[in-house]
């Protein structure tokens, strides 16, 4: 692809450009298509909240969107491995379903939160490149499954019990074989090559194409952006360079071998926690 033709990748993009509101159609696209829905993006909300205590963890998120059903929805990019992103996910998840219900409000208030997660390395074990996982209660005995009753439809304007409950994707971006058979193909083919394919009709590409190329950025943006491509690459080798080595130094210590390298290479203590799995704090007392 020619440097006029290039594109930004989806995770800068949210974080520079995707909030706002005249470059929501994008997001509605993507979302529209994953969640086979007619997704209509309300507000962007603030993606890290605040500490209850002083030992609680940053509920720190790409972007937290609240959509015109008044349903929160969570996008995450992982690009380096991390062993426990499920639990992040439930993390992520459980914190904004508490910290969006007000003190003495009903529990038929919770709000339904879906959780997107774009992941670039092999997430547990499936072959795979879309999975999608939600609540049902599947009786012991008769094997039925629970339902609403027509009371509760009509009270929490819901047609099924999974419907009240947080839903989860997975996106296994490396496991796509690059064939785009469907709308959320030719997707998934952006996020994976930053190219969309030729003859897509995917919602919100159209709009990508028209808004996220490198060269419609400032100056600024744009060394920006290559800067922290280039940071990413670096980010990668490093963590390969250190589970090679920890194989020799043990776990914990591989950790601290690439927290420290990568502080001297001028990481900020958040970034480097995030991909080695230690806290911010140990990350500063090295």
């Amino acid at each position: 692809m020619s440097t006029q033709n290039l594109l930004i990748r989806f995770d800068w993009a949210m974080k520079r450009l995707l909030r706002q509101k005249s470059n929501h159609a994008i997001l509605e696209g993507f979302l529209s298509e994953l969640l086979r829905d007619d997704i209509k993006i309300e507000q962007i909300l603030e993606s890290e909240s605040n500490q209850d205590t002083g030992d609680d963890k940053f509920n720190r998120v790409d972007i937290l969107a609240l959509n015109a059903r008044q349903e929160l929805i969570i996008i995450e990019v992982q690009n380096s491995r991390q062993v426990d992103y499920f639990q992040r996910m439930l993390y992520g998840v459980s914190k904004a379903t508490i910290e969006h219900l007000s003190v003495g409000e009903p529990y038929r208030n919770i709000k339904k939160v879906y959780s997107v997660n774009i992941v670039y390395f092999d997430l547990g074990q499936g072959q795979d490149y879309v999975y999608h996982g939600k609540t049902e209660f599947i009786g012991l005995h008769n094997g039925d499954t629970l339902s609403l009753s027509d009371r509760q439809k009509e009270l929490f304007e819901k047609d099924a019990l999974f419907r009240l409950f947080p839903e989860y994707y997975v996106l296994k971006i490396n496991n796509f074989n690059n064939k785009a058979h469907d709308s959320l193909d030719e997707w998934i083919y952006y996020l994976k090559n930053n190219e969309i394919p030729q003859g897509a009709s995917a919602r919100g590409l159209k709009e990508v194409d028209a808004f996220l190329r490198v060269q419609a950025l400032t100056d600024a943006d744009r060394a920006d952006y290559y800067r922290q491509m280039e940071n990413r690459r670096l980010e990668v080798s490093l963590l390969d360079t250190a589970r090679i080595e920890g194989r020799a130094l043990g776990e914990k210590e591989s950790k601290e071998e690439i927290a420290l390298k990568m502080k001297h290479k001028g990481f900020d203590n958040k970034t480097i926690a995030d991909l080695t799995g230690l806290s911010e704090g140990d990350v500063a007392h090295l």
